[in-house]
């Protein structure tokens, strides 16, 4: 396993275990192993969540799985408690922690009543009033995504939330496009730097693009949280694997991430160690165009500027020209005061 990053990077495994423990524990092991932060599962019950008759979004109408109601798609797709003990427990094994989006009520006293200690609101719950309260009266660290939502609506969740008992310094808002996947022109990935400023808030990113530039973009960018979706196989059938990168892919995302924490560095400007070895080799000096004799003035014919930077600096030539030299020079010996 590589070093996690300072990032924290949440592995969206969501459905793409299709149901099957056996995959979510190997997507748990991938996770893990690539140096993610956080593995994260989605807990519903498919009849709180959606009418039977409610059909599928377009991306999941092209998914391989079932017929268009999201209702049997989704029933499918349903963990069990059991199951939320035992992928507990192996995320405590893999040393990564287990995190999972509610998405009804009950869904979510589940998780709380397991003691997940981070919660993840879904962009299709910030605009809904009882979810949003019953989050903040968790008092948990909260993580909030803002897909297919105005800046309007981020405001009301955000105070739901504080008002009804989360800390603004636990908060974290996800900018989203809920497009799976989503077009590289629709990202808007300035849009998180105009959340954190409007909120004064940490931000964070979830991704639906296909590849990891974007994910890396926002880390640059000053994103606190990575969210992106993992499979095994991005040909699997079900409705996120399209929009989700496979493990080779998870890892050099991780990796990208880790060397970008590194070269953003901190704020101030001044010459690292691994580069002034350079400075006098690059730089240049005050240096004898050709030979000159005591007692002859400097001026621009017989004093030049050449590498390396061990004498006099450049800078200060307008006070080398006129003056008298006290000595022989030969050419490319370095002038003195």
């Amino acid at each position: 396993m590589i070093e996690k990053a300072d990032t924290f990077i949440i592995a969206e495994v969501g459905v793409n275990h299709n149901g099957n423990i056996r995959i979510a524990k190997e997507l748990i092991d991938v996770a893990s192993e690539s140096g993610a932060n956080a593995v994260k599962f989605q807990t519903f019950k498919s009849e709180k969540l959606v009418t039977r008759n409610a059909e599928k979004a377009s991306y999941q109408k092209i998914s391989g799985v079932g017929n268009n109601s999201q209702y049997s798609m989704l029933k499918d797709l349903e963990l069990t408690y059991e199951d939320h003990l035992e992928l507990i427990e192996y995320t405590k094994k893999k040393n990564i922690s287990f995190m999972s989006t509610g998405f009804d009520l009950e869904s979510n006293l589940t998780l709380h009543s397991l003691g997940v200690n981070i919660f993840k609101i879904p962009s299709g719950e910030i605009n809904n009033l009882l979810y949003l309260r019953q989050i903040g009266s968790f008092k948990k660290k909260t993580i909030l995504s803002t897909g297919i939502s105005t800046l309007g609506e981020i405001e009301n969740a955000l105070d739901i939330l504080l008002s009804n008992g989360c800390k603004r310094s636990e908060v974290i808002i996800l900018h989203c496009n809920s497009e799976y996947p989503t077009p590289f022109n629709d990202v808007n990935l300035k849009a998180m730097v105009t959340i954190k400023n409007a909120f004064d808030i940490n931000v964070g990113y979830s991704d639906h693009t296909i590849g990891i530039e974007v994910p890396i973009a926002a880390v640059a960018l000053g994103a606190k949280v990575i969210e992106k979706h993992l499979t095994l196989d991005t040909k699997m059938d079900g409705p996120d694997h399209k929009a989700s990168i496979e493990p080779k892919a998870f890892l050099e995302m991780v990796r990208s991430i880790k060397n970008i924490e590194k070269a953003l560095g901190s704020t101030i400007k001044k010459p690292t160690l691994s580069e002034l070895k350079n400075r006098d080799v690059i730089r240049k000096s005050i240096v004898a165009s050709k030979e000159i004799s005591v007692g002859e003035k400097f001026n621009s014919e017989n004093i030049t500027l050449k590498r390396p930077g061990f004498g006099l600096s450049p800078m200060v030539i307008d006070q080398i020209i006129g003056k008298v030299s006290t000595r022989q020079y030969k050419k490319d010996d370095f002038i003195s005061l």
